[in-house]
């Protein structure tokens, strides 16, 4: 039998629908949609397996701020009616069969990079529900991403059209550009428009860094800045080998709960 992971990144949908509600603190009706979403979400990608993966939100930063202390520090607080309704939310998507995970140490998009990269590496087939870009580095012939509130698929031309590199260059051209909404500065005086150009010549940073050919222009920015971009590409790549700690057999879905 094939399989289909199914894997939504829960606060990224939740936060959506709950940002879109006119009244928010209106828990039932976040409720009410996220579910019909899920309902839909279920009947388009007819999954054999499912998991919904949450940030704890109590956790801190995570090792991401570690290496950059000011990663993600001026976040917004979740709302605090959401807060409090997030056990109500996953009790009532436990009752469509989809069981929540929540993270513990770890952020949640290292979790499901985690879990969709060891089934897709077995020829079997992910789907990451995810308006999340930052996925898309993951993407192979057997893992995609799916914007359900655009409908449209995070898929390579995707990347291309956006970006102008390849898939598994993201993490490279995010080290080069930073990730503003995440404190992530990047190298100074490179945009959108010089990463592309970097990463069209070379394949990585490194690769860039090291040769004579890289033009004079980005000389000088790489040979003063190549720390903060070796850490802002680490920091913007996603960790594929934490201990999981459960079978797939534990995902598979067998339609609603009683």
């Amino acid at each position: 039998m094939s399989i289909h992971l199914v894997i939504i990144d829960a606060l990224n949908l939740i936060r959506r629908v709950h940002s879109a509600q006119p009244d928010p603190t209106d828990i039932a009706r976040t409720i009410t949609t996220t579910s019909r979403t899920l309902n839909r979400i279920l009947s388009e990608s007819q999954p054999t397996h499912i998991i919904a993966v949450f940030d704890h939100h109590l956790q801190e930063r995570g090792w991401r701020a570690e290496i950059w202390p000011e990663y993600k520090q001026n976040r917004k607080p979740m709302p605090e009616p959401l807060m409090n309704g997030l056990e109500a939310i996953q009790d009532a998507w436990w009752k469509l069969g989809i069981d929540s995970l929540l993270s513990d140490g770890d952020e949640a998009d290292d979790l499901v990079a985690t879990l969709a990269m060891k089934v897709a590496s077995h020829n079997e087939k992910v789907t990451i529900i995810s308006t999340d870009k930052g996925y898309c580095q993951l993407l192979s012939p057997t893992l995609q991403i799916r914007d359900y509130f655009q409908h449209r698929w995070l898929d390579e031309p995707f990347i291309e059209k956006e970006f102008g590199v390849k898939p598994k260059q993201l993490s490279d051209y995010w080290g080069l550009t930073g990730i503003s909404s995440s404190q992530v500065p990047g190298v100074p005086g490179v945009g959108p428009k010089a990463a592309k150009e970097i990463l069209t010549q070379f394949a990585d940073i490194e690769q860039a860094f090291a040769s004579e050919e890289l033009p004079a222009k980005y000389r000088k920015k790489l040979d003063e800045h190549i720390e903060s971009a070796r850490k802002c590409k680490l920091i913007a790549a996603l960790k594929t080998d934490i201990e999981l700690g459960f079978n797939l057999q534990d995902l598979r879905f067998n339609g609603p709960n009683e």
